[in-house]
């Protein structure tokens, strides 16, 4: 993987549940994970449902693998991406190599 394309700064965020001062819990983005990446795919279409228009945009990010970013899944993690969450659909391993890491996601709402 050529160094020069990591050129965009990602931080993965992890969904965790946080017990307040009396006891009660709630759902919270906390950051993980930040580094470098390359986007491509950039893409996708609108929708109008109900009087609301719907971005359905998608992209995918490849990092450079280490264990942080391959303990990442699909249903606790979010990428958040010049201020934007984006959940993360699939992620691709690139033959198994352990060189890097695609993540392919949709922008969230």
């Amino acid at each position: 993987m050529e160094i020069a394309a990591l050129r965009v700064k990602i931080m993965f965020q992890k969904n965790e549940a946080v017990a307040d001062g009396i006891g009660n819990h709630r759902n919270v983005w906390a950051d993980y994970y930040g580094c470098h990446a390359t986007v491509s795919g950039e893409g996708g279409t609108e929708s109008t449902e109900a009087g609301t228009t719907t971005d359905h945009a998608q992209i995918a990010f490849t990092v450079r693998f280490c264990r942080a970013a391959s303990r990442v899944d699909t249903t606790g993690y979010r990428i958040l991406f010049q201020g934007e969450p984006y959940n993360i659909l699939a992620i691709d391993h690139l033959c198994f190599k352990r060189k890097a890491l695609k993540f392919k996601c949709r922008k969230g709402r």
